[in-house]
């Protein structure tokens, strides 16, 4: 049974000089049996339960908790006069350590826990008020130990046996904490609470305003806002807990008084004292627990006060005084006479006086012969740096401005624009600009070139509004040839794929170019490239580009005939930027905006009937079908067309929900996906057949195909039947 089981354990070890092998055998063969399965749960039930109260010992919330339940217990239950001794030192030595954090600490968010901190010392004071209230008051009469050494210690150190004297010293530290340093403090702190929160709206919209401007990061921002949530909220703790500080001291005259007076009255009643024997006894006990309470009370007081009044200043508090009371000479040199005069009257002690004197400038002299040796090094170092006058700083307004195209170069790529080779970058997108000017109708902002460092030697990088829509890597002393049919390339080279559209290319030197020209290959240099790319990255973006300055200059700029409709127009039928999205509208399908006059004439048309943007579109299209039908024509003559069935016109229909300028589509999307599906392998058919189809709908579901079309097809031209020209020649080739 396991009752009946040796107790397993080591065996003693042989001495050395007993033998060999045979002794090791021998003392295998008398090991203990190996332990029980009962004894075995056992001990691992001990040991996991020492590790659960090893773990918990070791987490600071379970320490915190036990801390506080011991402070309530010490409220209720009464105390040994060794522990109370103990608890008492530890109060002490909890207020100096405060203090000393709250001088070595650089700002005062870095003590944010402050207030909970000045909350636990409150109640360990109180607590040991209570504990040494009930030793006083029980065991008084047994003589000045009754409440433990500490506060005998006190009691009979500071009063020196005279009891009067430590009610003064008492109420003198009483009121140096409650009138002076406490006072002082709660209104320090009520000031800072009341001031911070007043300011917050101001500093987060500066925080806002830098953001936007540039000068800080996201992350930067979200720092800057939690330390101003954490600051606000610190100060606000700090105006609550500076009451407790305040709290304490009266609680303290309280208690004190209250212990005099019942001391007094048991020792007389029921320990048959006399009066003075009584008075003395129970005094001295309670000032030596008064002024046991009050020294710690009045440590952590002081490192409130350095706390809330050190609100302004950085570093630690060594720093900040001594820093800013030696920063200026001239107050130690004056101070210095003052105090080497003062000497010199009658009946002074010369001695503190003039050594004070002797420091005070000697200080001086230290603290100017720096400050000297500073402004000299500083010269130097402008003599050292002096170089001709540079230009005037640029204003910080300038980083408020948004370039609306941005062509960002590595600096193996800053060649391009200065080549004398071939035509350069900046000529190329100065055609560019001209060249779009007549495509679609306005002159688009101007293309600013500059070169970042950040970048790869040769990539590039095209940004629209500050936002990266493209880029790509170029070889500036290589040529870039593409296969129009996308068959693999047949020449020695650098493999890569074209930036624009993803088309698989290859840079060779310029040797091969006659070779590459001839077997039917599309030879660029790199200046194209960009260029390309500017213009398809313009083209897609061209909606956002139309700002309401050039709508209006657009108006501005229109001949004298035209000018009587403008005034019609705007602001009676619409507004400038209303007749914008109209024109955003046409070029986010990258129609033509330049016959503005009869664009001006069909919103005049729509706006008779009906406010709303995409109908007043839809008008402005129709009234546009020469254009949009010359624009689809092929080089056959003829539009080819790709027609919507019966059954998906339907269906399109039948999913407008809302009335009038509230329709929206609301199709499923199972058979959303079946007409994606359908659209992409119908074009791309037609594509692998060098064709580009037009998709031609009725114009009441125009607008919504096109925004299904324009997610996964955004090249594709949506046209309805109003916008066919009833001159212009059609083909169907296929219907969906």
């Amino acid at each position: 049974m396991a009752e009946d089981s040796p107790v397993p354990g080591p065996v003693p070890a042989e001495p050395p000089d007993s033998g060999g092998a045979a002794a090791a055998e021998i003392i295998d063969g008398l090991q203990a049996p190996p332990a029980t399965a009962t004894e075995e749960a056992i001990e691992a039930l001990g040991a996991d339960m020492f590790q659960r109260v090893r773990s918990a010992f070791a987490r600071g919330d379970i320490m915190l908790a036990l801390g506080v339940v011991a402070i309530l217990v010490i409220l209720i239950l009464p105390m040994p006069r060794w522990l109370l001794d103990v608890s008492l030192a530890f109060s002490i030595t909890f207020s100096v350590l405060v203090l000393m954090t709250v001088i070595f600490m650089d700002r005062p968010l870095d003590f944010n826990a402050f207030p909970t901190i000045l909350l636990i010392a409150t109640m360990i004071r109180l607590a040991l008020n209570l504990a040494s209230t009930r030793l006083i008051l029980a065991d008084g009469h047994q003589g000045p130990g009754a409440a433990g050494e500490v506060i005998e210690a006190f009691g009979g150190f500071i009063m020196g046996g005279n009891f009067v004297i430590g009610i003064i010293v008492f109420g003198i530290l009483v009121i140096v904490n409650f009138i002076v340093i406490t006072k002082g403090s709660t209104r320090i702190a009520e000031v800072a609470a009341r001031f911070t929160l007043d300011a917050m709206p101001g500093k987060q919209m500066a925080i806002d305003a830098d953001l936007s401007s540039g000068l800080i990061d996201e992350a930067h921002a979200r720092n800057r806002r939690k330390e101003l949530e954490d600051e606000s909220s610190f100060f606000g703790a700090m105006d609550g807990a500076a009451k407790f500080v305040r709290g304490d001291a009266v609680a303290g005259i309280l208690i004190v008084g209250i212990n005099i007076v019942g001391g007094i009255i048991i020792g007389i009643v029921m320990q048959d004292m006399t009066l003075a024997n009584a008075a003395q006894t129970y005094t001295l006990l309670t000032i030596g627990d008064g002024l046991v309470s009050q020294i710690p009370a009045l440590i952590v007081s002081t490192g409130a006060g350095m706390l809330v009044t050190k609100a302004g200043t950085g570093g630690s508090t060594d720093k900040a005084v001594f820093g800013q009371l030696g920063h200026y000479p001239t107050a130690l040199t004056m101070s210095a006479l003052l105090l080497a005069t003062m000497a010199m009257l009658p009946g002074i002690p010369i001695i503190p006086f003039m050594g004070l004197a002797l420091i005070t400038g000697g200080l001086s002299f230290l603290i100017y012969q720096r400050e000297v040796e500073t402004e000299a090094d500083e010269a130097a170092a402008e003599a050292a740096a002096e170089e001709p006058e540079s230009p005037a700083e640029e204003p910080i307004t300038a980083a408020l401005q948004i370039d609306n195209i941005r062509l960002e170069l590595g600096y193996s790529l800053l060649s391009l624009i200065n080549s004398t080779r071939e035509r350069r970058l900046t000529d190329q997108i100065k055609a560019l600009r001209r060249q779009l000017a007549g495509e679609l109708g306005f002159v688009m902002p101007a293309v600013r070139i500059q070169d970042n460092l950040q970048l790869q030697a040769n990539s590039y990088i095209i940004r629209v509004k500050e936002i990266e829509a493209g880029g790509g890597e170029l070889r500036p002393d290589l040529l870039l040839v593409m296969d129009p049919k996308g068959e693999e390339i047949s020449l020695t080279g650098e493999a890569t794929t074209e930036p624009t559209f993803g088309l698989p290319a290859m840079w060779v030197n310029d040797q091969q170019r006659e070779e590459a020209m001839f077997r039917g290959y599309t030879v660029v240099d790199a200046p194209t490239v960009i260029t390309t790319h500017l213009t398809e990255i313009i083209r897609d973006n061209m909606s956002e580009l139309l700002s309401y300055a050039e709508t209006q200059k657009l108006l501005d700029e229109l001949e004298q005939p035209q000018q009587k409709l403008v005034e019609d127009l705007i602001p009676n039928q619409i507004s400038v930027g209303g007749l914008q999205r109209v024109l955003q509208n046409l070029l986010s399908e990258r129609i033509s905006v330049r016959d503005l006059s009869t664009i001006l004439e069909g919103v005049s048309e729509a706006t008779g009937y009906t406010r709303n943007i995409g109908q007043i579109t839809e008008h402005v299209r129709s009234r546009l079908a020469r254009q949009l039908s010359d624009s689809a024509t092929n080089d056959q003559g003829f539009i080819p067309l790709i027609t919507l069935s019966p059954d998906w016109e339907q269906g399109f229909a039948e999913a407008l929900v809302g009335q009038g300028d509230e329709k929206q589509l609301s199709m499923a999307p199972s058979k959303l996906q079946q007409f994606i599906n359908s659209v992409r392998e119908t074009f791309e058919r037609h594509a692998m057949q060098g064709e580009t189809p037009v998709l031609l709908s009725s114009p009441a579901i125009r607008p919504f195909v096109r925004s299904v079309v324009e997610r996964f097809r955004p090249v594709t031209v949506v046209m309805s039947q109003n916008e066919i020209h009833p001159k212009a020649r059609i083909k169907t080739l296929d219907q969906i």
